[in-house]
């Protein structure tokens, strides 16, 4: 059983920054790609930033520049620093991740946290 649990939303004015941090628990052997995505009101889910365990990143046109993702692999960690914030920057960010679990013969598995709000005020 694996999960992932995200912390660090919260409500922040435009231009200002926050540090999203997701947690990796369980049974992993090993993680591949580790994401960022989230859905605003009325929206469809989107990426927002992919690092994979070689270290390739992609952003979306949105966040590029403004937003960086990270991982601690020893700790089964992804963050996702944002800055300069804006108010379409508001969603709730869910934390995805390809996990292979000890004893798997065929994967990895697709996992996703629960999300944290993230508000930006004008």
């Amino acid at each position: 059983q694996v999960q992932l649990v995200e912390s660090g939303g919260g409500l922040v004015q435009a231009g200002g920054s926050l540090r999203l941090s997701c947690a990796a628990s369980g049974s992993i052997l090993s993680i591949y790609t580790m994401s960022w995505y989230r859905r605003a009101p009325g929206k469809q889910r989107e990426l927002v930033a992919r690092l994979t365990n070689g270290g390739s990143t992609n952003y979306a046109d949105s966040v590029r520049g403004r937003f960086t993702i990270s991982r601690d692999n020893p700790k089964n960690m992804v963050y996702l620093q944002m800055n300069s914030l804006k108010p379409e920057d508001t969603a709730v960010y869910s934390c995805n991740a390809l996990i292979r679990t000890t004893g798997q013969q065929i994967g990895p598995n697709e996992y996703w946290g629960p999300g944290t709000q993230v508000t930006v005020s004008s």
